[in-house]
């Protein structure tokens, strides 16, 4: 038997993927349903868990993928799947490199079922998405961004100037106006500020995350 771990802020989303996991009992047994990514940091601790779905953004603005990262470090042999409908950027990478989760899966997005993956990380696989859902900022879709111009971008909607940026990209100033000349230029935007309130309105970029 399969102990999973559900923790997601929605009770709505916990419900079904409690049904989801329950057409399949025979494998896997749900141990807890937690809203709170800190407190699946202190559940594994004392209960038995082999696989947690774990959203990204939890409650109390909770980061999933930094409990992960905790989580992976002190109990290694636990796989975990993260779960969101946020089109955040970097969250992919994050969750393969950083917090070392093994498979990744979109709640409105996934090509394959949660089920399969489940199933295929439990079988030693880990399933990831090719890119984030393409999505559109202006006239333009976040895929006609540049990896450059998308780390611009992050820092933008995290209130930076755009020296502090130069900065923290150890660029000039000259070439941070220059990726966001050619970003409002994409987007057809008439300036940088509705071009960061539109990228962090549609979820491309989670300011903290």
């Amino acid at each position: 038997m399969v102990n999973v771990l559900i923790v997601d802020d929605s009770a709505i989303v916990r419900s079904l993927f409690e049904t989801i996991i329950s057409s399949k009992n025979s494998k896997y047994q749900i141990t807890a349903q937690l809203s709170s990514a800190k407190s699946a940091v202190l559940y594994v601790k004392n209960n038995p868990v082999d696989l947690i779905l774990m959203d990204v953004y939890t409650e109390n603005r909770e980061n999933g993928l930094a409990a992960a990262e905790i989580i992976k470090k002190e109990h290694p042999e636990i796989k975990i799947i993260i779960v969101t409908s946020l089109p955040e950027m970097s969250f992919i990478e994050k969750a393969r490199d950083v917090a070392h989760c093994e498979s990744f899966w979109y709640k409105e997005h996934g090509d394959i079922s949660l089920l399969e993956v489940m199933d295929r990380t439990i079988e030693g696989e880990s399933i990831y998405p090719d890119s984030s859902p393409v999505m559109e900022i202006g006239n333009a879709k976040i895929i006609e961004f540049t990896e450059t111009e998308l780390k611009v971008l992050r820092l933008l909607c995290e209130g930076m100037l755009n020296k502090d940026i130069a900065a923290e990209l150890d660029i000039t100033e000259n070439t941070v106006k220059f990726h966001i000349k050619n970003m409002l230029a994409k987007a057809e935007y008439s300036n940088k500020y509705q071009l960061a309130i539109d990228a962090v309105e549609k979820k491309l970029v989670v300011p903290g995350f």
